[in-house]
C-alpha cells in the first residue's frame, strides 16, 4: 500500500539513506523547492485549506502546555475542528472569557496545527511536481528537524507522527492524510527514533485509524536486514507489545504474497 522509499543504511547509526535533491516550482506560492522523493500518488490530495474561514469572527485564546504558551485564533477558523467546536460551545455559552486551556499539548505541535487551519498546510509546506509525478517538501526542509521531543514518550519523536495523532484528537482528516503524506517524505531516520514514533503512534491512534500503523509496519519490513542488525529492534521486541503482533502478522502475509507469485 506505499511506495517504494528510501533503504535504511547502516551509516550513522542505522540511519534512513539521504534524499536526492531537485529544483521545482510550488504550485502554491511559486517558490523554488528542494528535497524530491519516490513517486506517489497523485490523484484527489490537495493542500489547501479545509474551509472557507471568516476572519472577522471572535479571537480565542488557547494555552498550550505546562510552560502556558499563548496562541490566538479566529473561532471560526479553530471551529473547522469538530473539537474546538465544542469547546467553543461548552465554554463560552455562559463564559465571557474565550480562553481554551491545553495542558498537555506540545506547543510546537499546536503551532502546525493552527498553520494548518488557516493555511491548509504547515511547515515545511507540500508541493507536487506535475511534470516529474511527485511530492516535495519546500526549500528549508532540510534544515528542520524531522522530530520533537514528546515528554509522554520520553524521548525524540518524528514530528508529522505527533501531528497525525493530534489531527486524530481534533477530528482534522484533512490534515491526519497531509501529516502521513509527509511522513513519506522523510529519510535519514534512525531506527530508534523509528520504533518510538511507532510505538507512539500506536499509543494514539485508535484500532480502527491503521494509516499510520501500517505506514511503520510497511516501513520496518521493507528494510528489516537493518532492523534486524539493530539493538533497539532487539529490546523492542522483547519488551513485546501490539506493534510487534501486527508485525508478526505483516510479515506473514507478505510472505503468502511472495509465495503465490511464486
Amino acid at each position: 500500500m506505499f511506495g517504494r522509499r528510501n533503504a535504511l543504511t547502516e551509516s550513522g547509526r542505522h540511519r534512513a539513506g539521504k534524499s536526492t535533491k531537485s529544483q521545482k516550482r510550488s504550485f502554491r506560492d511559486h517558490h523554488h523547492v528542494s528535497k524530491a522523493h519516490h513517486r506517489q500518488p497523485s490523484a484527489n490530495f490537495t493542500t489547501s485549506p479545509p474551509l472557507n474561514s471568516n476572519l472577522t469572527s471572535a479571537i480565542v485564546t488557547i494555552v498550550c502546555g505546562p510552560e502556558q504558551r499563548l496562541f490566538a485564533a479566529h473561532e471560526d477558523v479553530l471551529c473547522h475542528s469538530p473539537f474546538f467546536a465544542a469547546a467553543c460551545r461548552g465554554q463560552f455559552q455562559e463564559a465571557h472569557s474565550r480562553r481554551i486551556d491545553l495542558p498537555d499539548e506540545l506547543p510546537e505541535i499546536f503551532s502546525s496545527v493552527l498553520e494548518y487551519l488557516y493555511k491548509g498546510d504547515y511547515f515545511p509546506a507540500l508541493s507536487f511536481s506535475k511534470r516529474r509525478d511527485v511530492w516535495e517538501l519546500e526549500d528549508g526542509a532540510a534544515s528542520v528537524d524531522s522530530t520533537v521531543f514528546h515528554p509522554v514518550a520520553d524521548t525524540a519523536v518524528l514530528k508529522d507522527t505527533v501531528v497525525y495523532c493530534t489531527a486524530e484528537k481534533y477530528g482534522l482528516d484533512e490534515l491526519k492524510r497531509l501529516a502521513l503524506r509527509k511522513q513519506g517524505l522523510q529519510s535519514g531516520i534512525q531506527c530508534s527514533t523509528i520504533l518510538a514514533s511507532a510505538r507512539f503512534a500506536y499509543a494514539n491512534t485508535p484500532d480502527t485509524d491503521s494509516k499510520m500503523r501500517a505506514h511503520y509496519l510497511s516501513l520496518i519490513i521493507r528494510s528489516r536486514a537493518t532492523f534486524k542488525r539493530s539493538g533497539t529492534m532487539q529490546m523492542e521486541m522483547e519488551a513485546g507489545g501490539k506493534l510487534f503482533f501486527d508485525l508478526f502478522v505483516a510479515m506473514c502475509n507478505h510472505l503468502d504474497d511472495v509465495s503465490s507469485a511464486t
